[in-house]
């Protein structure tokens, strides 16, 4: 399976989601805001990044490309609950955009679609 890394401000949304995830068989790290997000993209290199946008520190946005061009283009699925931002010239790293809801299946089913291929 797949490694993944979600990148979350919420501690909440953080253990939620690797809570759903590692049940699915995937290992999963995570990372509080953009900084995070881009040291344990060098030093664990999963196979695609889950990323909010909206953060402290180094939101997702100004995050996105740099995760991008580590290990080789990762890549990554942008969650998040501001739709405004897919039309930042910085969003056009991203593989999908799915909107942040308590229904994980959309997410679930991007995460098949680009970690498996």
């Amino acid at each position: 399976m797949a490694t993944l890394l979600i990148v979350d401000d919420s501690p909440e949304i953080r253990e939620l989601y690797k809570d759903e995830f590692e049940s699915e068989g995937y290992e999963v790290f995570t990372a509080a805001d953009g900084n995070e997000a881009c040291d344990v993209t060098k030093e664990q290199k999963p196979d695609l990044v889950i990323l909010d946008i909206g953060m402290p520190e180094k939101n997702g946005l100004e995050a996105i490309g740099e995760i991008a061009r580590l290990n080789g283009g990762t890549p990554v699925i942008v969650n998040t609950a501001y739709p405004l931002f897919k039309m930042d010239f910085r969003a056009h790293h991203a593989a999908a955009w799915i909107q942040k809801s308590s229904d994980l299946n959309p997410l679930k089913s991007a995460v098949r679609q680009i970690a498996e291929p």
